[in-house]
Order: structure tokens, then sequence, then C-alpha cells
């Protein structure tokens, strides 16, 4: 690591807390449907939408409310590039996230979460204009491709669909890395609070529409129990994706990719303890190949060299 603010101590203690806090959403998610389940409730697509729908406008609303100047700042800023920071980071990847983690298992979900990193090693060179993979970095990928096809080969007992759940996942960690990639266009005009905040609220509001078809049920759907997962999940979001894209104005976004497999650590590992998973011997071994290509593609991290 390099010294100053991009010392490991400066980056570590608030990337684990993004991490525990996005772990703490895989069983969150799970244990909604868990209670739709026991009410009886057959959710589809549009009970799953509204759902995210409703968590994502309250922390939307929460980060606004605690943002400093957010009409000045939505004023100063481009609308295209603050639409489609939402419709990347929110609504995109919550659209296909929640079909995800209802036909798969958390921990799949969880482990999963890790293709955040390879995507950016994709993306980021086309869109960010930094340096492309080395081919250590591009045998790292292949890697950790082949270990995502062993977790959904045989990921254990109660992972439903897990190749549909694979299939979601791969574009659901896409959109999330090209909202990254467009927040890195207004830095310059809104703050992380703000622009996380309007992201997650019209994300949300669009994520409403899309589960319209549920709302003559919102009662049946939100119980005291799930409402209180609901507003735990929304203040998870408030909280790690403020924090999350507050870093990535401190630190370089290649420094913080190689933190994320924390992040899929913390997931997989709270979905065992909270819901009790077992995953079997693929995803144990497609666990190690995909988070042990992450670790090295980043010691292999080639120097950033933006385009002029």
């Amino acid at each position: 690591m390099s010294g100053g603010d991009d010392r490991w101590t400066k980056v570590l203690p608030p990337v684990l807390v993004c991490a525990l806090l996005w772990g703490s959403a895989f069983p969150g998610i799970k244990s909604v449907y868990a209670i739709w389940k026991e009410q009886g409730i057959v959710a589809g697509a549009a009970d799953c939408w509204w759902f995210a729908g409703v968590r994502f406008t309250l922390a939307g609303v929460m980060l606004l409310l605690v943002a400093k100047q957010p009409r000045k700042e939505f004023r100063a800023t481009p609308k295209k590039l603050l639409l489609g920071f939402a419709l990347t980071q929110t609504f995109g990847q919550y659209l296909l996230f929640y079909l995800a983690i209802a036909a798969a298992s958390g921990s799949l979900a969880g482990l999963l979460s890790s293709l955040g990193s390879f995507w950016w090693m994709v993306l980021a060179p086309l869109l960010a204009g930094v340096a492309w993979p080395t081919r250590g970095q591009w045998l790292a990928i292949l890697v950790g491709g082949a270990g995502v096809a062993l977790a959904a080969a045989s990921p254990g007992a109660g992972a439903g669909n897990p190749w549909l759940g694979t299939l979601l996942l791969v574009g659901s960690t896409g959109l999330g890395t090209l909202g990254l990639v467009q927040f890195g266009k207004l830095r310059k005009t809104i703050g992380a609070r703000a622009a996380t905040g309007f992201s997650l609220l019209g994300g949300g509001l669009g994520l409403l529409v899309a589960g319209a078809g549920a709302f003559p049920r919102a009662a049946q759907l939100m119980p005291p129990a799930a409402m209180g997962f609901t507003l735990w999940l929304a203040f998870v979001s408030a909280a790690a994706f403020s924090l999350w894209n507050h870093l990535s104005t401190l630190h370089p976004m290649p420094l913080l990719a190689g933190y994320r497999f924390l992040i899929p650590i913390a997931a997989t590992l709270e979905s065992m303890l909270f819901l009790g998973e077992r995953p079997g011997w693929g995803f144990a071994a497609g666990g190690v190949l995909i988070l042990g290509s992450l670790v090295a593609s980043q010691r292999m991290t080639a120097p950033v060299t933006p385009k002029p």
C-alpha cells in the first residue's frame, strides 16, 4: 500500500463496515421472502420489485435528509448523468438482484457479488480510462469464471434455481459497476450523500412503478416483521452506498476494488449464520477459485493511466 490516505489502515476499516452492512442485506431479503412463504404468498416479480422499491425509496429519503445542500447540488448537476447513475446503480442493478436472490440461496448470491470486481477490470478501461488487465489478470478472470460455474453447478441444499440466479447476478453486478463509473462523472458538482440519495430515491420510485401490480396487497406483503427488515435494509442502503461512494472520492477505484472480496465473504458468512445455509462442495471449491483469483488479480493491478 502507498502512504498517506491510501494506507490500508485508512481504507480497510470503512470498507469492512460496508461489507458487513451489505452482507446483512442478503439474509435480510431472504428473511422477508421466508415471511411471505409462511403466509402462503407466492411471490412474483412484481412483489419483489415493489419490496425493493419501498426499501430504496426510504433509503433515498433518509440520505437526502442528512445531505448538506441536496437542492443546490441537484441544480448544479447534469440531469442526464444523475439519471444514468440512478438507472444503473439502483434501478437496473436491483431489478435483477431481487429476482436473483429469490431464485438462488443467500450464500450463492453473496459469493457472486464478487463479480463486481471482475466487471470493473473489464469495463473500467472502456469507460473510465484505466489500464487494461494484464495477462495475469485476464487469467484470473478466467479462473474466477470457472469458480462461478463450479459454485452454480453444486451450490448445496436449498439453492433453488442456481443457474438462473447466477445469470441474473452477472447482469446485476455489471450494472452496479456501471453505476460506479457514472458516479465518477458526478463528483465535480454533487457530493456522495446527495448523489446516492437521488439515485436511491429515483431508482426506488422506478422499482415501485415496475412492481405496481403488488400495490393491492401491500399490507399483506408488509406485516410488522417484514417492515422491520425493510427499515433495516433501507438503513443498510443509505449507510453503505453513501460510505462507499464517499470512499471512491478519497481513494483510487482500482484500490477499492481490491477490497471488494470482503463483501462476498461477509455476505456468505452472514447468510450461513442467519439462514442456516450449508453450501455444497461446488460452492466451496468455486468460492476458493473466485476469491483467490480476485485477490491475485488485485496484487497484479496495472498502473492507472487515465485518458487525456
